[in-house]
């Protein structure tokens, strides 16, 4: 059975068993997990950082980017949680699955090499910042 709402439930541990349609969410320890919405049983995990995914909670459910994508597992389900509604998306092919993990290990890496870059390189990017704007 295909899920098409999701509603948000905040914990600080994630429980043992998970019910069907619910987003558990542990702000304190960064992560969201659900059921998969399809319906298979899959335990989905997600990582809410600043460089994965992103976790809001609107007026009628919770929205969750990017798309959740089972590439791994046997159902290949594709969805997207959007303000409690679950989007279905078009299923990848293996190539696209690849280019997206590359798109996706390309922003983490822009996102620590930025973090972590070296005090003068940061004090360059803000001095540039002040006068190109």
């Amino acid at each position: 059975m295909k899920l098409k709402r999701i509603s948000l439930l905040r914990v600080h541990y994630m429980p043992k068993q998970l019910t069907p349609g619910i987003l558990y969410v542990s702000e304190k320890f960064g992560t969201a997990s659900h059921l998969c919405a399809c319906g298979c049983g899959l335990t989905v995990t997600t990582p809410i950082t600043a460089n994965r995914w992103s976790f809001t909670a609107g007026a009628n459910g919770p929205t969750l980017r990017p798309s959740v994508g089972n590439w791994e597992q046997p159902c290949r389900t594709h969805y997207i949680i959007d303000d409690g509604d679950v989007l279905w998306c078009e299923s990848w092919t293996p190539e696209e699955v690849l280019a997206g993990r590359a798109r996706e290990k390309a922003k983490r890496d822009a996102y620590y090499d930025k973090l972590y870059a070296p005090w003068y390189r940061r004090l360059w990017n803000w001095l540039k910042g002040l006068f190109m704007q």
